[in-house]
């Protein structure tokens, strides 16, 4: 798999006229390495492959980074690329942009003195956006992790139980279940903070007649899900009901109708145009959906924005809501792949409306 993704990234140096890439983020060292530990960088060339990391990883860096040269660096890690770059004769060096601070660029220029340095933009991330089979096998256990998750914690949902505890108990059981961690921090936000899009849970005890909205993911085998349900606790009002047919509506729309060759903009309308033809426009603030892999947000982005085509093996969520400030808000988000002639939902959790007494 490694081998196979040198191969592509050679393709796209060449494309840019580029010698060598210098490899500094850390889920793209992982991503194009296998190597799991927490420090290095990656030199790819034309025809050689290096993998520099330091002496804990003398042992473990050659099992992992089967087709690479490792190379244990001293002190300082960038004389050892000097030193390869000198060897190899290199007169050109990509460096990822998005990835490099100015006081690290600055750093590298200093010690690469006499080497060319090019800003190269999302190059191994373009590969990562396109998920091998085995990659969507591994989501797709992270996606059954969630599931299992999210049917656990329905039974600990009750007035009188803090935001906090809730949370506390999803990412028990992810991580007993196999989890590295949770994805990203988990959202609990009940009442009128379920309107806030991102409400962390906090001490807030949970109420009665309320929404609860629960937004979490597992991060296995380095890679995530992110899933999002909102229930209700207690009895709802006709707002209550309102709010959430008008979110599912909009999302199975979405499920139902995007495909490979659409933009994430044409995506994004496909829930977008619902909730505003229900009036709720300007309570729907962010985009629809986002990439999903090693990292929770990464590209495409599902968004009015985005021009990017959607195309086969990517995964995304599909993720609209409404947030009415000071009542509260719903949002219900699946894991989805693009296939040839659609996609593939990765989680199943049920999204009728939830009511718990």
């Amino acid at each position: 798999m490694e081998a196979n993704r040198i191969r592509l990234l050679r393709v796209l140096l060449q494309d840019q006229h580029l010698e060598a890439l210098l490899v500094t983020n850390r889920f793209n060292r992982a991503y194009m390495t296998g190597f799991t530990g927490s420090s290095g960088c990656v030199l790819i060339t034309l025809d050689r492959a290096y993998l520099f990391t330091d002496f804990r990883y003398r042992s473990q860096a050659p099992l992992q980074a089967r087709h690479y040269e490792v190379i244990e660096h001293g002190p300082k890690v960038l004389e050892s690329v000097k030193a390869t770059l000198q060897e190899l004769k290199i007169a050109r060096l990509g460096f990822e942009q998005s990835d490099v601070s100015f006081a690290l660029y600055s750093m590298i220029a200093q010690e690469l003195e006499g080497i060319i340095l090019v800003p190269v933009s999302d190059v191994v991330e373009e590969l990562r956006m396109i998920k091998s089979v085995e990659e969507l096998q591994i989501m797709q256990e992270a996606a059954d992790l969630a599931d299992r998750t999210f049917t656990h914690i329905l039974s600990f949902l009750r007035p009188g139980i803090p935001e906090r505890d809730i949370a506390l108990e999803i990412e028990f059981f992810m991580r007993k279940a196999g989890a590295a961690s949770s994805s990203f921090e988990t959202i609990v936000a009940s009442g009128e903070r379920s309107a806030l899009p991102h409400g962390i849970a906090s001490d807030r005890l949970l109420g009665s007649n309320e929404f609860v909205k629960l937004d979490f993911g597992a991060y296995y085998k380095g890679y995530c899900s992110d899933i999002t349900r909102t229930i209700m606790l207690g009895k709802p009002s006709s707002k209550h009901k309102e709010i959430y047919d008008v979110v599912l509506e909009a999302q199975l729309n979405a499920l139902e109708k995007i495909q490979p060759g659409m933009t994430g903009q044409q995506a994004d309308a496909l829930t977008r145009d619902i909730i505003i033809s229900y009036g709720y426009g300007d309570h729907f603030g962010h985009g629809t959906g986002h990439g999903l892999g090693m990292e929770i947000h990464e590209a495409p982005r599902l968004t009015r924005t985005s021009d990017t085509v959607l195309k086969p093996g990517m995964t995304v969520t599909v993720e609209p809501g409404v947030y009415i400030p000071d009542f509260g808000g719903v949002r219900i988000e699946d894991d989805i792949v693009i296939t040839e002639t659609g996609l593939r939902i990765l989680t199943q959790s049920t999204k009728d409306f939830t009511i718990i007494d």
